[in-house]
């Protein structure tokens, strides 16, 4: 399988590299151009296929997506997109029709208040990345500067696409793509609301970037994230017709309102859920009580185009802390793939074909099939509560090798620490662990239907599992391991780490890094892996201020007697995994204060 290195895609996606910097801009705003919504600027047309086929030309060559690809996508004229946790209205143009904007200098009219503005946006023209940097109008009168980057729409990563499509529409008909587009974010002034975004001006390579839309990422103040996963690939299922998934998940963060959010990551169509539910479980898939109807946007049901997510409105509901939790889902048509977490290290629960919407169902009777992933379902979100700590890793994260449905990975740990204390902040704690996941490259390249579910590389998902979650305000990095045993050199490593940290200190928020815990005995543990494994452990030791704090997990575990292997208490007994007891002691070293923005 292909994959790519994390300084290639860094060169494609990283929208900014520091805080945006507000200056005092009264004068200035008094001078500065009227700004005009996006619609009112369309000037490219990039969309044919339709009515009037020849009238596209996205890339000045005379190609042009496709209409029915967008379609089959649900990305119909006029459909509300949420993207990383903004909500983006794909343009409302019919095929032939102008529906982008060619950045250059124009100012947008653009509303509201949040940590990050996102655009969907392509480059076309050269086969490379656009680049350019704006300026964000506040209204307060001050602003501050954004450099924005836009992946080719055929050459860029199909692992950060927003939607990839599998045609081209030129002027001899339809003819194979690839295709794709991207949502890429950039920081905010926090608090600050916006008034207008000038778009960068023509890039001096010839390379045009595209915007079709953009939006500020939604307000999280006041929620605090319970429960999270990342999607970790693509997955055959199934086929599940009329079935009802009854899912479980452990909370960590409690409140007395909650909303949940669904996903249709990395897929080519839209999903139906006809309805959804949550409960507090009682046994097996039984709920303690009636499970409590979710809606969206008023609806008991919601279409969630490919790519795209859905979240519940919110509900009031008392979530407990630590406890498990019921979310159901009924899917009302054919599902032969899902995006999916591969890894639950729980038991959840499925009706049998036809049985319809179950979602209400106090019992159990009405699931007699299990599954031990978690498809669609991404995040369980409570009101109230200090914000949200990250915690992006692999397999050790993600809980390999724990006891299944004990909660024991090592954030589930950490959970009970921080909400059991009552000196620092409560934060909720959100897993986004991926077994076989990679720093550097992707393990699943973001296309189609797939077997390896190792997920694409942190970089190329950290704005997604890290920078649109709930409320993050601090993010810990404990992940390597694999890249040093697939042969990846260090600085490498290194270099991946330290870019995922400009970016997220970019975005506001603590970066913790973690060492590499020892893995002798393991099947590809070998002595070159291990040099690796301690040049990238005494790079992280001697940050220099790359990271705001630094875990030393390899000092946890480690044997005193024989250092490259793990003490054989903590070892799950594949000599790579610690166990319950291993993992209880990564998180019970962890210095709260480490994690707290602000602190030592």
């Amino acid at each position: 399988m292909r994959v790519r290195h994390l300084c290639t895609a860094l060169a494609l996606l990283t929208a900014a590299a520091t805080l945006p910097t507000a200056t005092a801009g009264t004068a200035a705003a008094q001078q500065a151009p009227k700004a005009r919504p996006l619609t009112h600027l369309y000037d490219n047309t990039a969309v044919g296929g339709g009515s009037r086929p020849g009238a596209a030309d996205f890339d000045g060559a005379g190609n042009a997506l496709s209409a029915p690809d967008l379609s089959a996508a649900g990305w119909t004229p006029g459909r509300a997109l949420d993207l990383d946790a903004t909500t983006l209205t794909w343009p409302r143009a019919t095929a032939g029709r102008p529906d982008n904007v060619v950045a250059n200098g124009q100012t947008i009219s653009v509303h509201g208040t949040g940590g990050a503005l996102t655009f969907l946006t392509a480059a076309t023209g050269t086969g490379a990345a656009a680049t350019g940097s704006g300026t964000v109008r506040y209204r307060d009168g001050s602003r501050s500067s954004y450099r924005l980057t836009a992946p080719d729409w055929r050459s860029g990563p199909t692992a950060t696409a927003a939607v990839a499509l599998p045609h081209l529409v030129t002027g001899h008909g339809t003819v194979a793509g690839p295709a794709r587009l991207y949502a890429v974010t950039v920081p905010l002034r926090p608090g600050r609301a916006v008034a207008a975004v000038r778009l960068p001006r023509a890039t001096a390579s010839g390379a045009a970037l595209h915007v079709f839309a953009l939006g500020v990422r939604r307000d999280d103040r006041g929620w605090t994230g319970s429960w999270a996963t990342s999607t970790s690939g693509y997955a055959a299922v199934g086929p599940w017709q009329d079935r009802t998934l009854r899912l479980v998940v452990h909370s960590g963060a409690g409140g007395q309102r909650v909303r949940v959010r669904f996903a249709n990551t990395f897929a080519a169509a839209p999903v139906t859920l006809g309805a959804a539910s949550i409960a507090v479980r009682g046994e097996g898939a039984a709920a303690d009580g009636a499970p409590r109807r979710l809606t969206f946007h008023g609806s008991r049901g919601v279409r969630v185009p490919a790519g795209a997510e859905a979240v519940s409105d919110p509900l009031g509901f008392t979530v407990p802390a630590g406890r498990d939790l019921l979310v159901s889902i009924h899917l009302p048509g054919t599902v032969t793939a899902a995006p999916v977490h591969q890894e639950a290290a729980q038991t959840s629960y499925l009706s049998a074909s036809g049985a319809g919407d179950r979602t209400a169902d106090p019992g159990s009777g009405a699931f007699p099939e299990t599954l031990t992933t978690w498809p669609f379902l991404t995040g369980v979100d409570v009101t109230g509560g200090p914000g949200s700590i990250v915690t992006l890793g692999d397999s050790i994260t993600d809980g390999v090798r724990s006891t299944g449905g004990a909660n024991h990975r090592w954030p589930d740990v950490l959970t009970r620490r921080i909400q059991q204390q009552h000196t620092l902040p409560r934060y909720g704690v959100v897993n986004q662990g991926i077994s076989a996941n990679r720093v550097v490259t992707d393990r699943y390249t973001g296309d189609g239907v797939s077997t390896d579910m190792g997920g694409v590389s942190a970089g190329h998902r950290l704005q997604r599992d890290v920078l649109a979650q709930t409320s993050a305000r601090t993010v810990v990095l404990f992940e390597g391991i694999n890249d040093v045993r697939w042969g990846t050199p260090a600085p490498e490593v290194v270099d991946g780490l330290r870019a995922l940290a400009r970016r997220a200190h970019a975005h506001g928020l603590r970066v913790v890094a973690a060492t590499l815990t020892p893995c002798e005995g393991y099947q590809d543990c070998t002595a070159e892996v291990e040099a690796r494994r301690q040049a990238v452990n005494a790079a992280l030791r001697a940050h220099g201020g790359a990271f705001d704090a630094v875990l030393d997990f390899d000092a946890v575990v480690r044997d005193p007697a024989r250092p490259q292997r793990m003490l054989p208490a903590y070892d799950s007994g594949d000599h790579l995994h610690p166990g319950d007891a291993g993992l209880s002691a990564l998180a019970a070293s962890v210095d709260l204060r480490k994690l707290v923005p602000g602190e030592g």
